[in-house]
């Protein structure tokens, strides 16, 4: 398998987030998501059924939870988000990209 590199190339600014998948095993899906100033609609939260462990490699982002906590990330920060908290992007910066890594409780 020939080597890869998360930040080139990158896909062209479009109007919605780019999910990739990067490995998938069961349980187990490590993905990149690249933001070009995307962020959730104001009505739409993630409700996910699996653990989301996400970095911010590049960038900037603000995630918003339910419970009216919002979190402004710098490229290094990482959290993870338990199954079926809400949560959703509230704000992205230029060439924004996360690496995210789901996992089946």
């Amino acid at each position: 398998m020939p080597c890869q590199n998360l930040f080139f190339p990158l896909p062209p600014a479009g109007t919605e987030e780019h999910f990739e998948p990067l490995l998938c095993r069961p349980g187990l899906r490590i993905e990149r998501i690249v933001s070009h100033y995307h962020a959730s609609p104001a009505d739409f939260w993630f409700d996910q059924t699996e653990d989301e462990w996400v970095m911010l490699a590049r960038g900037s982002a603000e995630l918003e939870f339910d419970d009216g906590e919002l979190l402004a990330l710098s490229p290094g920060d990482w959290l993870l988000i338990p199954a079926g908290r809400r949560h959703r992007v509230a704000a992205t910066g230029p060439d924004t990209v996360w690496l995210a890594i789901h996992l089946t409780p």
